[in-house]
């Protein structure tokens, strides 16, 4: 998931909007000229541009995929635009220049849908795209006013990763599906020894709200009403105050330590260290982890006395941006990035497709297994698809679930972010 537009953004697409305008054609609608491949003269080379916020080994596997794309469809070049932690400014430049990528990377949709092509007769009419194939609610995260902007590429729902070792050594049994948070708070005080610098589990200093929602639904409240218009009772009901103080109680009885902050570890690494012996997170450390040696296993979110466990799904899907001139194109590298060769390519994606699934037994394996119940129990909708306006409201949010993490009272904390937050939502 990637970080929502700040004010500093606007400044900088205005800046680069200008540069850009003044930077020449945009080499994906004109095409560039390739030398002779035969005695009937030059051939139009079509360059797709393609946006990415992956780096490192997700990139180079991303770049592999458009070799082949390419080499199934002589006369293209996929140019792969890797645009890191610059994602959301290169591309709402892009945007705002009306040069932007003609295939991009996508999970913000309440932002950017007005930009992109709307994918629901391409989604529809296309056999081969296989639409039965994909795990159906996934195509909920991309559907704004009943119009599909992206099509899943990847996932991940969020598990408890553990070191078996640290609980070997403290002979205490691993974690199950189906144990609750009061197991969890109990383990984590076991498996907490501050003479040895070693915890049971390690907090944010700085959560993504988005990711705490799975626990917030998991108590049966939701930061705001069905119909996007109500935080009252919401997001500062006593369910939602519970979770969050849950978390800064365990930081203040010294059963959890606080991981990511300003010149502290990352939680990630304090577990691969050995010094944290359960982590909450998505797929994307599993692979560092082994590496690192760890003995790790991954079990289901904990449940609340009584009530059913909900996850949230982050959600990676490809769009195409609504001024391509080769939205065919387009289609056809979006159909083939999400194809079982192309999926299989992307170990560090969990599949989006059943048949790939199945085929792998992904669904079977220890490790992996967990994330697919938890994707059965994700079919909550996210705030940020409920009100447009939620970037705002989130802002006064995140501040407060922060302060909590620095010793505040939650209940306090939410009821004056609600309070700060409600002008956003008239």
């Amino acid at each position: 998931m990637k970080n929502k537009i700040s004010l500093i953004i606007v400044t900088t697409v205005m800046t680069v909007t200008m540069l850009t305008a003044c930077s020449g054609n945009n080499e994906s609608t004109n095409g560039t000229t390739a030398k002779p491949d035969n005695e009937k003269g030059s051939t139009a080379l079509k360059t797709l541009r393609f946006a990415t916020w992956d780096t490192g080994d997700a990139l180079k596997i991303e770049q592999d995929i458009a070799k082949k794309f390419e080499a199934n469809h002589p006369g293209t070049k996929v140019q792969v635009e890797a645009y890191a932690d610059g994602f959301d400014q290169k591309l709402a430049a892009g945007f705002g220049a009306t040069n932007p990528p003609d295939v991009m990377y996508m999970w913000d949709f309440p932002t950017y849908h007005q930009s992109l092509e709307p994918l629901n007769s391409y989604a529809d009419s296309d056999a081969d795209l296989k639409k039965d194939d994909f795990y159906s609610g996934l195509f909920n995260y991309a559907t704004i006013d009943n119009n599909l902007y992206g099509i899943p590429a990847g996932f991940t729902t969020r598990v408890v990763y553990y070191n078996k070792k640290m609980f070997d050594d403290a002979k205490i049994p691993y974690p199950k599906d189906g144990w609750t948070w009061d197991e969890f708070q109990e383990i984590s005080k076991q498996l907490t020894d501050k003479t040895k610098k070693q915890y049971g589990f390690g907090v944010r200093a700085e959560n993504d709200t988005y990711d705490l929602q799975g626990f917030v639904w998991s108590n049966g409240s939701s930061y705001i009403s069905d119909d996007g218009k109500t935080i009252e009772g919401y997001m500062n009901s006593s369910e939602t105050a519970g979770v969050i103080q849950m978390f800064g109680d365990m930081l203040k009885d010294g059963s959890a330590v606080l991981a990511g902050g300003k010149g502290q570890q990352s939680g990630e690494d304090i577990f691969k260290a050995g010094k944290i012996a359960m982590w909450e997170s998505g797929i994307w450390p599993l692979e560092s982890f082994k590496q690192a040696g760890i003995d790790v296993g991954t079990v289901e979110m904990p449940a609340f006395p009584g009530k059913q466990v909900k996850g949230v799904v982050a959600e990676s899907a490809l769009s195409i941006a609504k001024d391509s001139k080769q939205k065919d194109l387009a289609w056809e590298f979006i159909k083939y990035y999400v194809s079982n060769e192309a999926i299989k390519m992307r170990v560090a994606d969990l599949p989006v497709r059943l048949s790939v699934v199945e085929e792998l037994k992904k669904d079977q394996d220890p490790l992996y297994k967990p994330y697919y119940t938890m994707l059965e129990r994700s079919d909550n909708t996210p705030a940020f698809l409920l009100n447009a306006k939620w970037n705002e409201v989130n802002r006064q949010l995140s501040a407060a679930v922060e302060a909590v993490m620095h010793g505040s009272n939650a209940q306090e904390a939410l009821n004056q972010a609600v309070k700060d937050s409600e002008r956003y939502l008239k």
